[in-house]
């Protein structure tokens, strides 16, 4: 991909992950951040070759190590913030609590809670944006009706067509 927002991130040095931004400071996406991960991973790989290997190799350095820490958390990151729409998700598409928190390796209030946490948050958001005339996240509806998932029994799936 040659667009110029993927020219800078290839060429932008992380070293905290706040530096994980496009040229207009939005969120990379999770591929280009494993890309670039898996290189600079690949070259501190290549530091246990021995010296008189026969191909030329590009050997990492202190600072590709800390790039994969700098990545490494910003994918952690962004893997949490999507926990909760993901579990909103697999409740709509007929996943039980138990199986949503079997998924996540918690319990099925702890996987609530995150669905909560989320979706406050996506109300809050709404609430934010539509004053400035952007409404972005979740309106009182969908609020209401993420919330009533949340209600759900353990073992209940969400009705077809609810």
């Amino acid at each position: 991909m040659d667009t110029p927002a993927h020219e800078h991130w290839t060429h932008l040095t992380v070293r905290r992950p706040d530096d994980v931004r496009t040229i207009t400071g939005r969120r990379v996406s999770l591929s280009w951040q494993m890309e670039k991960r898996a290189a600079h991973i690949d070259r501190l790989m290549n530091r246990t070759l021995p010296e008189d290997f026969p191909d030329p190799v590009e050997r990492g350095d202190v600072g590709d190590v800390l790039a994969v820490l700098a990545l490494s958390e910003s994918i952690r990151r962004d893997l949490a913030a999507r926990c909760g729409g993901d579990i909103r998700e697999a409740i709509l598409l007929g996943a039980t609590w138990t199986e949503v928190a079997a998924a996540i390796d918690a319990t099925p209030d702890e996987a609530r809670a995150v669905l909560r946490d989320w979706t406050e948050r996506q109300h809050q958001l709404h609430q934010r944006e539509v004053e400035r005339g952007r409404p972005l996240g979740s309106d009182a509806d969908r609020h209401a009706s993420v919330l009533a998932l949340i209600e759900l029994a353990d073992d209940e799936q969400k009705a077809a067509g609810a």
